[in-house]
């Protein structure tokens, strides 16, 4: 099925970004239970799924999550980078007409005969919460490193070619077109569903668990949403190589772990918050890798991006897996 999701000025100038940790848990329990995700993912599947069993609410869970989503588990973030638990709130919030209608669509039952949201939202709130801590927090230092590095990717894009520019390179099924974002749907490509956001806007968020699908809220309550594939998810969950750990007594724990994120191009700033260290500590490092070959720094307007050159790629023997540095602490 496609979307139309159906833009005025004023939501235009609403597009914005933000991250889902609560987004991330519920697609990452969809793939646990076997519905959708890809093989990229197995890795951690094989990891998670045996500490999944243990979670007293599956029942719950599997019933909303198994099959058709229901949009109150998406509530458009407020902030960039929400808490798990701000989100959780949002949902224990959710209006009672509208838990009625979303539950009864899933479950296929008359909005009538859906429970009382009390007896329902309250328990899945903190299931949702007991996922994230074993299944997500353990990962999210990595996926986070993914998640924000995306987040600058597109904001330079935006900046630099505008609204179409990007909506042009979120995925191959997004489309733009003169006020109208559509994103075609494959099983039904004929079919069309209508999203006005009402002035509202669009929250875009980089998705770890949906990727490489789009995603999008199809009964927004505010502003509209569309999850999209974050670049860097292929090498997530790879473990690190002999030939980058054996780095560390060369080159130093901190540079090594510089030339492991830079293999995508990342500001001082965004190394500086993957890292947790100063900014000025990152520009001696980089100064250092500059001087012996392996960085690469370009400045673009008043933003300088550094990325490690052929040299330090054939030093680090290959791809590094995105958010390195916490393989590397381990």
């Amino acid at each position: 099925m496609a979307v139309e999701i159906r833009f005025t000025a004023a939501s235009v100038a609403k597009v914005r970004f933000a991250v889902s940790p609560l987004g991330e848990t519920v697609l990452a329990l969809r793939i646990l239970f076997g519905t959708g995700g890809h093989a990229v993912h197995r890795p951690w599947v094989r990891r998670a799924r045996p500490l999944l069993a243990r979670e007293r609410e599956l029942p719950l869970l599997r019933a909303l999550i198994a099959g058709p989503l229901p949009s109150f588990l998406f509530p458009a973030p407020a902030q960039r980078l929400p808490s798990i638990a701000a989100e959780l709130d949002l949902v224990r919030a959710t209006q009672e007409d509208f838990f009625r209608q979303e539950y009864g669509a899933v479950l296929g039952m008359p909005p009538e005969d859906a429970p009382e949201p009390a007896t329902v939202l309250p328990r899945l709130a903190e299931a949702l919460h007991r996922c994230h801590e074993l299944l997500i927090a353990p990962q999210w230092g990595r996926m986070r490193a993914v998640l924000e590095a995306d987040l600058g990717r597109r904001a330079l894009t935006l900046v630099e070619g505008g609204v179409q520019a990007l909506f042009a390179e979120l995925h191959r099924d997004i489309a733009w077109d003169d006020g109208q974002l559509v994103v075609h749907g494959r099983r039904t490509p004929h079919a069309v569903h209508t999203v006005d956001t009402g002035g509202h806007g669009l929250v875009l968020q980089p998705s770890v668990f949906n990727w490489p699908d789009v995603g999008v809220d199809k009964a927004p309550i505010a502003a509209a949403s569309i999850r999209y594939p974050a670049m860097g998810v292929g090498l997530l969950w790879e473990s690190p190589r002999p030939a980058v750990t054996g780095l560390i007594p060369v080159l130093g724990h901190t540079r090594t772990l510089i030339l492991a994120a830079l293999a995508e191009p990342l500001t001082t700033a965004a190394l500086a918050s993957r890292l947790s260290i100063t900014p000025s500590a990152v520009s001696q490092h980089l100064g250092a890798l500059r001087g012996a070959g392996l960085v690469s720094t370009q400045r673009q307007g008043r933003t300088a991006l550094h990325l490690r050159t052929e040299r330090a790629t054939h030093l680090m023997d290959g791809p590094i897996p995105a958010g390195f540095p916490d393989a590397l602490t381990r």
